[in-house]
Order: C-alpha cells, then sequence, then structure tokens
C-alpha cells in the first residue's frame, strides 16, 4: 500500500469550467481492452482543434506532473477512461475549484489526489504556472496547502479521502492483496464456500 503525503513537480494550468470527461479523453477512446496508449489521447479533440495550442501540447509542460483546472471539473459520464488518461499522460495531483464526484473518485481509485482550493488561489496558481512553467508546485495533504513561489495558500480535500491517502488505504486492490493471508483465513471458515 502506498502512502501519499505529499506531491511535488511542475504543473499545467488548464482553463475552463465544466470540462467534461467527453473532452478529457473521447468516447471513440473508450473501445481499448486495457487503458494503455490512452495518455496520448487525452483532450484529443480539443488539442486537434488548437492545433498545437492547447495547453498539453505545450513543449515547457511536458514534463508536469500537476494538473490545476477550474469549476466542476470531470463532470458528464462517468467513464473512468478519464483519469486513467490523465494518468498515463504524466498526471499525479489535480488541483482544482471543484471535480464532479464520480471523477473524484475514479481518480481516489488509482491514487491521484484532487486537492480543492478557492477561486482566487486556484487562479493565482495558473497564473504562477503559465508566467513560469518551470517552477515547482507542492500540494501537501498533510498540511492541505499547495506552495508555488514563496507563496502557501490553503487547499482543501475531505477527510475521509484524505485519511485514506495518508495511511495508504485508498488502494483497495493493495489491501486485498496485502491481506490475501487472512481473506483466505476466513474464506475457509464460511460454510458456504466449500460447498
Amino acid at each position: 500500500m502506498t502512502q501519499i503525503e505529499q506531491i511535488t513537480g511542475t504543473g499545467i494550468s488548464l482553463r475552463g469550467n465544466d470540462i467534461d470527461t467527453d473532452r478529457i479523453i473521447p468516447a471513440r477512446f473508450l473501445k481499448c481492452v486495457t487503458f494503455d496508449g490512452l495518455g496520448e489521447q487525452v483532450f484529443a479533440d480539443d488539442r486537434a482543434a488548437l492545433e498545437g495550442s492547447h495547453p498539453f501540447d505545450q513543449p515547457q509542460y511536458q514534463s508536469a506532473t500537476i494538473l490545476v483546472v477550474n469549476r466542476n471539473f470531470g463532470c458528464g459520464s462517468s467513464r473512468e477512461h478519464a483519469p486513467q488518461a490523465i494518468a498515463r499522460w504524466g498526471i499525479k495531483a489535480v488541483l482544482g475549484e471543484s471535480f464532479a464526484e464520480i471523477f473524484f473518485g475514479n481518480c481516489v481509485a488509482i491514487g491521484i489526489p484532487c486537492l480543492t482550493g478557492t477561486s482566487e488561489v486556484v487562479g493565482q496558481v495558473q497564473a504562477a504556472l503559465e508566467a513560469d512553467p518551470t517552477a515547482a508546485i507542492t500540494l501537501d495533504l498533510v498540511s492541505q496547502t499547495v506552495q508555488f513561489g514563496a507563496r502557501t495558500e490553503t487547499v482543501a480535500m475531505p477527510e475521509g479521502v484524505r485519511q485514506a491517502f495518508l495511511a495508504g488505504t485508498w488502494d483497495a486492490c493493495g489491501q486485498l492483496v496485502a491481506n490475501a493471508e487472512a481473506i483466505r483465513a476466513t474464506a475457509a471458515q464460511l460454510p458456504y464456500v466449500a460447498w
């Protein structure tokens, strides 16, 4: 089980409210058997429409690991491909004004912390990243802060989810593997398993 307390890296600003999961990964890419290759297709239609000027196409953001978004990010359909595509592009955490509930849950399931900040804080972080794409940004789950440049601002995450990241219990599959022997022992005592 992997504990996640802090994520530090460069960031990428993606401005706009209500960016839905179909924009994150268009439906035609949902036919894949695995999630391999989805990273290259993240924001495919938006990127094609902007002909190279989309932030995910800009060379200065290619090593970014923290995505900074606005309000209601990940709304729309419940496709788990959306956070998978973002993760496979290289994103390890997301800071935003708010997230669609299912998108948020899908991110938690694969270990991507989604923290929220006020529109003012998010806007300041976005402006800082756009002014200096090489600047480091740190999201700290312990102190619930974002640090960028010389500034530190308060961000938030639901307490239960925050504790799951800090304890490493966010990974349901990891918990099953770590407790495989106890699961086998319990299953052996269940009368209906031996039928």
